[in-house]
């Protein structure tokens, strides 16, 4: 039955009627006050639409601030007493349609049609390693092709007022890969304030608490990106873990332990029994900006998470066992990845082994020449106060 009722949802019939009824809703009388989030479709509680709203929620200014939440993560906005509407309810049709504000970090469904009076801010969620949108040569996700793909995206990104860029460098990426004509603020990520201001010993052996994870043991945070040409439908991503566990377990579970970070397109739930105590899957739940504080090594592919994780200036190991079908085939790369990775660039587990008993030996980034140019490009705008002037540019600033 659930099945069927999906598959009804995504008849052309039913998103036309939805259309029809966000259509109608955005005629009533606007709200000037409300401004609804939402995390990648509803998913998390998490990203830079939650450090706006945090930052917001501290700093009153007579906002009624509501988040977008989906059916499998809204128990967490009721337990955490978030104001929220469960996405695609009649509630959240009325709600976003009558909302003066948008906050989101991915893609509002196609069918959704912008209200006139809508602003509408889109934070996006990381700086770019790989090619975006105009910029991919090739496009594997299913059920579209490389030109509908853009169509879409860039039609899309015409509905945007304000659009978030962390650095110069993505701001330039973004302009032409999105084809985006509006206002673009660059003053770093919001969500990268926490990576600063809550970066010490006592906050970290907090959320270690919180987390349930072992005391005088350092963690591995795992971290990749999902594959475009590895599904199950649109939306669901196929990811096999390449890590020998067993492996990891016998050589490092002294020392180490590893949180499993899927990316949020992944729908891979991984069987880690005999894993106890050594292997823990954060997936969902919990916002990667808490488990980059709480882990003392990185590793990811080519992932944009490793850009954030730059600032707590810890080792990153970049796990790339399908470098060259990723770089020719998948999607590419922006930048010489081997030569500009923060960290060394391993294969297989047993060289995961071996680059994380480096790191025991040598700092990676003490008196680097290297990682500070990595920094200055990258990072240079993150010192903490991200959300605040965001907020101020694009809230406080108004005659609304």
């Amino acid at each position: 039955m659930k099945s069927m009722i999906k598959r009804l949802k995504q008849l052309p019939l039913a998103r036309q009627l939805s259309r029809w009824f966000f259509s109608l809703a955005s005629l009533l009388p606007v709200h000037k006050k409300l401004v609804m989030f939402e995390s990648f479709s509803g998913k998390q509680y998490s990203c830079n639409p939650r450090a706006i709203y945090e930052y917001m929620r501290e700093h009153e200014q007579g906002y009624e601030l509501c988040w977008s939440a989906n059916k499998q993560s809204k128990d967490f906005f009721e337990k955490a007493n978030i104001p929220y509407v469960e996405r695609l309810s009649f509630k959240w049709f009325i709600k976003m349609a009558r909302a003066k504000y948008w906050v989101t970090n991915s893609r509002m469904p196609s069918w959704v049609p912008k209200p006139k009076h809508n602003v509408y801010i889109q934070t996006w969620h990381g700086t770019p390693l790989k090619r975006l949108v105009a910029d991919m040569e090739e496009v594997h996700m299913p059920g579209t092709d490389r030109q509908s793909y853009i169509e879409g995206f860039h039609k899309e990104a015409r509905n945007w007022d304000y659009l978030l860029s962390p650095n110069q460098y993505s701001t330039s990426i973004f302009r032409r890969a999105f084809d985006f004509k509006g206002t673009i603020i660059e003053n770093g990520y919001p969500r990268n304030d926490n990576l600063i201001n809550r970066n010490h010993d006592e906050g970290i052996s907090a959320l270690k608490r919180k987390f349930g994870l072992p005391e005088g043991k350092k963690v591995i945070l795992y971290a990749p990106t999902w594959r475009d040409h590895e599904y199950y439908e649109p939306g669901k991503y196929k990811f096999k873990l390449q890590l020998d566990l067993e492996l990891l377990q016998k050589e490092l579970g002294e020392d180490y332990v590893i949180i499993l970070r899927m990316h949020s397109f992944v729908s891979e739930m991984f069987e880690l029994h005999g894993y106890s105590g050594f292997v823990y899957d954060f997936s969902t739940g919990i916002d990667i900006t808490e488990l980059y504080l709480v882990s003392d090594i990185l590793m990811t592919d080519y992932s944009s998470v490793f850009f954030d994780y730059a600032l707590l200036k810890r080792p990153m190991i970049f796990f790339t066992y399908d470098i060259e079908l990723y770089r020719a085939k998948i999607r590419g790369f922006y930048f010489d990845f081997e030569k500009e990775a923060p960290g060394p660039l391993v294969m297989n587990t047993k060289q995961v082994i071996h680059a994380v008993r480096g790191t025991e030996l040598y700092d990676y980034h003490a008196k680097d020449a290297s990682y500070q140019a990595f920094m200055d490009r990258f990072c240079n705008l993150d010192e903490g106060k991200s959300a605040q002037r965001t907020v101020e540019s694009i809230f406080y600033n108004t005659n609304d």
